[in-house]
């Protein structure tokens, strides 16, 4: 039986600003919305407050979610279910990460994102970055109720 990797990720948006952390991804500084794996007796909902809390310092609840990839990561031959969740704030809070893995926070535009991941030694951790900031601004949600946890 094939089991995926799940993964909760959180697209935070402040007054025309994405929420994005920098880390070091085979060499290169990359960017990515604050991610991280399902852990055990974890709901996605509580899983991915805590990725939010552990790679950035900011406690949110999620608000909705904003849709569900299914991917292939070709460099690591991996597969990964990625739940990402959509968080809105009123004030972009300055980012303190707990995570020894994440060197920065980022508040960009979607303009300066591009810039930053144009630049040599620097990229988007995977092509879901790009994507899921795509569907944000299509609109895409989907309300929490969606996800139902059987105890």
């Amino acid at each position: 039986m094939h089991k995926p990797n799940i993964t909760m990720a959180c697209v935070v948006h402040c007054n025309g600003k994405f929420l994005f952390v920098e880390e070091i991804e085979y060499g290169k500084r990359t960017l990515n919305q604050p991610a991280g794996h399902l852990e055990k007796e974890e709901t996605l909902l509580q899983g991915a407050s805590r990725e939010l809390y552990e790679e950035t310092g900011i406690q949110a609840e999620m608000q909705s979610l904003l849709k569900i990839y299914q991917w292939h990561a070709p460099r690591s031959q991996t597969d990964y279910l990625r739940f990402v969740f959509v968080v809105e704030l009123n004030e972009c809070v300055p980012i303190t990460p707990h995570d020894s893995d994440i060197t920065r926070g980022l508040w960009l535009t979607l303009a300066e994102f591009h810039d930053y991941i144009q630049q040599e030694g620097q990229c988007e951790r995977n092509p879901l970055v790009i994507q899921a900031l795509q569907d944000y601004l299509a609109g895409k949600r989907y309300p929490l109720s969606v996800l139902t946890v059987f105890e």
